[in-house]
């Protein structure tokens, strides 16, 4: 969960999580940024103000901030912090696309258990966009 306090940032990480502490806070940055918490050009917390915020090692921090940098969503910039970017230019990374498709055949696979349609998951998916991002997606 992210969201803006009063000038500030909110994350939450879940330590009891299979999921990596640094992917939880790679999905949080990507989904205020879909969802507008963040815009192009906004500055995020320091490696260290965040860590501390989080409570955790802040190599945590950085890595999770290098995946994002080397993703092209965020910049760093010597002197001035990390920044989300400004021209966002999506890239067909074909291991990204590969792990979506392999997500997507599980979502599929479970809708088909769930007794859901086709059209009904697609409203789903309609669904999701609008609520995450409408125009932005």
């Amino acid at each position: 969960m992210i969201q803006h306090n009063g000038g500030g940032i909110v994350l939450q990480v879940d330590i009891k999580s299979s999921k990596p502490i640094y992917k939880q806070i790679m999905d949080q940055i990507k989904e205020g940024v879909v969802k507008g918490v963040f815009q192009p050009g906004d500055k995020l917390p320091s490696v260290r103000e965040l860590s501390t915020m989080l409570t955790i090692n802040p190599n945590t921090v950085s890595k999770a901030y290098q995946e994002l940098e080397r993703e092209g969503a965020i910049e760093t910039r010597r002197g001035r912090g990390t920044f989300i970017v400004e021209n966002y230019k999506p890239q067909a990374d074909p291991d990204r696309l590969g792990q979506l498709n392999d997500l997507l055949k599980k979502v599929v696979v479970e809708a088909y258990y769930l007794g859901l349609s086709k059209k009904e998951l697609k409203q789903m998916l309609a669904d999701l966009y609008a609520k995450l991002g409408g125009a932005r997606l």
